[in-house]
């Protein structure tokens, strides 16, 4: 076994009352894909930052190899200082690392690195901070929520950037696709202590299940051995006093650990309130468009949305799921077609943004609207105190200020809101941001049971699969031009539809192209067909165009390996690294093409 590049242990953190921290310990080697899991507000993101030196611990040992290098992503990056995204990712590297790894990560990520970092909105400035922490392959990547704000073909992408990096990974997060595919150990932290298993997510509930019935029983054990030492102390011998006196010490020290056990957080209980049911068809749209300037958001779409469906939208970012979505709840009105809605319907919308959070705001005033300590839930007066106990929240932080909750306790803030009020229509913009597993769990049940019809928006494909009756997405993946598709079923469904109608179309292309193929042989008189003079030309030129960019991409790469080309020229580095990306682009396509001619010649040869 290596010895660890970064060791926690014993780590001890208090702000005042409970401890947050209390013996919890991480221990991160080489190549490790570590996911840190545990409920909001159970020290995450702080254990997160022990590690990454950005808190110092109040007792323990931390220990970082010193040759390690370690980075770490923000939450909320510190762009001061840097006029462009590309120059605050630069900024992350160290002395002989590769600045192109700036270049290839961001125009993965989408961002050209010439924007102005106050311009950026929340997605942008997460793939920033991404293109920061990546770029220098480090020795340990200590990623927390790296998944947010990211659509799905940037998250699949950093799903395949994070397997195999040979960076030592620590991440935060409650995509469960995201960590069954990455992770290969996971660290739970539960009640200030750590427990780690050397498997990777797919393995962790089943095993936690296990550590609580195991503890519970553990309990139930030591409650019976209590019982049997106050009926000894009651009716027992009394005779050898010091016998009795040791017997008493152990009981009393039995109790103390039977009292002082904190039990495993509790669960997140609550249902959506009953509303008047809806009509039947809740939203037709026929026909409708949208375009802004000359790019064409919407190009003509239809769909009948009835009572009980539970719809998912998804796409790229800068797709249009949140056009079309205001389109189809009538906030907003298409330039064709129409859209009616049905009756009776009442809506809660959860809001990607959390604009509707004031910060000032105390979580009890948000919950109740500022009408005193009480509010309706399902026609039944409830104290907002004993409301709030059911989404986890302390009584005695009813009058505590929101900005002082964590993400996650926002998100379960937002909910509890939502919850409460009547609704026979749920719109949910990105539900998932922020949540813990447990309060996922909830959720998805809410979602999956509710009589009512849902539509919602999520690049989370786990809970999309576990949730949705279909799935609306763009016809063409990776460049939406505005034609949208319904797929029946979640997310893994559209997938499995999108893949069987491109194979589909092939046979139908391959099929179409065998009369034309059969048809020419004919005409030439022989019973063996040829290939067309154009191919045959292509097939004899084709291997000395594929050798020419071969040359022309050695050559510019020999010009690139001079470590100080992009300190005295950043411009022609950056050029060279555009005419590579292309020149890459084109050997490709001719190498796949080549390969098909040859195929052909093969068959037609016999």
């Amino acid at each position: 076994m290596a010895p660890p590049i970064l060791k926690l242990d014993d780590i001890f953190l208090s702000f005042g009352g409970a401890p947050l921290l209390a013996g919890a310990s991480l221990q991160v080697e080489p190549g490790d894909k570590i996911c840190l899991v545990g409920r909001n507000g159970s020290g995450k993101s702080t254990l997160l930052k022990i590690a990454a030196g950005m808190v110092e611990a109040q007792s323990g040992e931390v220990f970082r190899h010193p040759s390690s290098t370690v980075r770490y992503l923000e939450q909320a990056p510190d762009f001061a200082g840097f006029s462009t995204v590309q120059a605050y990712a630069e900024a992350g590297l160290g002395p002989g690392d590769d600045p192109y790894r700036v270049v290839y990560l961001l125009s993965h990520l989408g961002l050209t690195g010439e924007e102005d970092p106050n311009t950026l909105s929340g997605g942008e400035s997460r793939r920033a901070a991404l293109a920061r922490v990546l770029a220098p392959e480090p020795d340990i990547l200590l990623l927390d929520e790296p998944t947010n704000h990211l659509d799905l073909p940037t998250i699949e992408w950093l799903e395949g950037e994070l397997q195999k990096t040979r960076s030592a990974l620590v991440l935060i997060s409650h995509d469960r696709r995201f960590l069954e595919k990455v992770s290969t150990a996971t660290v739970w932290l539960d009640r200030g202590t750590s427990r780690r298993l050397d498997r990777g997510f797919a393995h962790f509930e089943a095993w936690r299940d296990q550590v609580l019935e195991a503890e519970e029983l553990e309990q139930h054990k030591l409650g019976k051995a209590i019982e049997r030492e106050e009926h000894w102390l009651r009716y027992g011998v009394t005779a050898r006093r010091k016998r009795n006196m040791r017997r008493l010490g152990e009981l009393q020290t039995m109790r103390s650990q039977y009292r002082g056990h904190k039990g495993p957080q509790g669960t997140v209980q609550a249902a959506i309130s009953d509303a008047q049911e809806s009509g039947k068809l809740v939203i037709e749209a026929e026909k409708i468009t949208k375009s802004f300037g000359s790019r064409a958001i919407v190009t003509p779409f239809s769909i009948r949305v009835h009572r009980g469906d539970c719809i998912g939208l998804v796409g790229p970012n800068g797709a249009g799921k949140t056009t079309l979505l205001r389109m189809l709840t009538g906030q907003l009105s298409p330039d064709s077609g129409t859209i009616k809605l049905g009756t009776n319907l009442e809506i809660a919308t959860l809001d990607q943004k959390r604009e509707d959070l004031d910060p000032e705001d105390t979580l009890a005033n948000y919950l109740t609207d500022g009408r005193g300590e009480n509010l309706l839930v399902n026609g039944e007066q409830r104290h907002v105190t004993g409301y709030m106990k059911e989404f986890l929240f302390q009584p005695e932080q009813a009058r505590t200020p929101i900005k002082s909750l964590s993400g996650g306790e926002r998100a379960r803030l937002m909910l509890a809101r939502i919850l409460a009020r009547p609704a026979n229509l749920l719109i949910l913009d990105e539900p998932t941001n922020d949540l813990d597993i447990e309060t996922l769990d909830l959720l998805q049940e809410i979602v999956a049971g509710f009589p009512g019809t849902v539509i919602l928006v999520s690049h989370d494909r786990d809970f999309l699969d576990r949730t949705v009756t279909s799935t609306i997405a763009p016809a063409v993946p990776d460049a939406p031009d505005g034609r949208w598709i319904e797929y029946a079923g979640g997310y893994t469904d559209m997938l499995a539809q999108r893949k069987g109608a491109l194979e589909e179309r092939r046979k139908a292309e391959k099929a179409a192209e065998k009369p034309k193929t059969q048809e020419t042989a004919a005409s030439g008189g022989g019973s063996k067909s040829k290939l067309s003079f154009k191919q045959k030309f292509a097939l004899d030129n084709l291997p000395k165009e594929i050798a020419k960019a071969e040359a022309e991409i050695a050559k510019r790469e020999l010009v690139m390996a001079d470590a100080n080309l992009f300190t005295r020229d950043p411009a022609a580095f950056n050029r060279l690294a555009s005419e590579m990306e292309k020149l890459r682009a084109s050997l490709t396509k001719m190498e796949e093409e080549w390969l098909e001619l040859e195929m052909l010649r093969e068959e037609l040869e016999g």
